[in-house]
């Protein structure tokens, strides 16, 4: 039975970074179904606040049966298995040993509680777009209807985005 897509942004900047990405993978595929394309790594800034320690970010392409709040849900528990603490903060942002944001499900559009995919801010961050793109530059937004190649270049985000391995 084909599964849906699910593109998922990984990132982390908190101790052993690689390897949080590494074990979010290896959870994602136990619980959530077949990773198929992982992006390169990339270091980034902290988008949105300051911390002096830099993220390693990678997106990558899963196939899965699961229900899009259930992918959510399974997120958030791997999030937490990981050591992810979120503390109320006016702010929202902070640093993290692992944060993992579904970007698109398939062309779906999903605005609930617990969800809003395409995720509402992906097309305002570079670190988000260059390893999408790299992935699935032709890829069309299902709200912007623009290629996620087009979206990289026209996005206003000054950061540096840097391949790493």
């Amino acid at each position: 039975m084909k599964g849906k897509k699910v593109y998922i942004i990984l990132g982390s900047n908190i101790g052993g970074k690689r390897s949080y990405l590494d074990k979010a993978c290896i959870e994602i595929e136990k619980a959530i179904g077949n990773i198929e394309l992982h992006s390169s790594f990339y270091q980034t800034s902290p988008w949105g606040f300051e911390s002096n320690d830099e993220f390693i970010n990678k997106a990558i392409v899963v196939n899965t049966l699961l229900d899009p709040n259930d992918i959510m849900i399974t997120l958030l528990e791997i999030e937490s298995n990981l050591g992810r603490v979120r503390e109320d903060n006016k702010d929202g942002y902070q640093s993290r040993t692992i944060d993992l944001d579904i970007l698109l499900i398939d062309d779906l559009i999903i605005e609930n509680d617990l969800l809003i995919v395409p995720h509402p801010r992906m097309k305002e961050r570079k670190f988000v777009l260059v390893p999408l793109a790299e992935m699935a530059g032709e890829l069309i937004h299902p709200t912007e209807k623009r290629s996620i190649t087009d979206l990289l270049n026209i996005c206003e985000d000054e950061e540096d985005v840097t391949r790493v391995f």
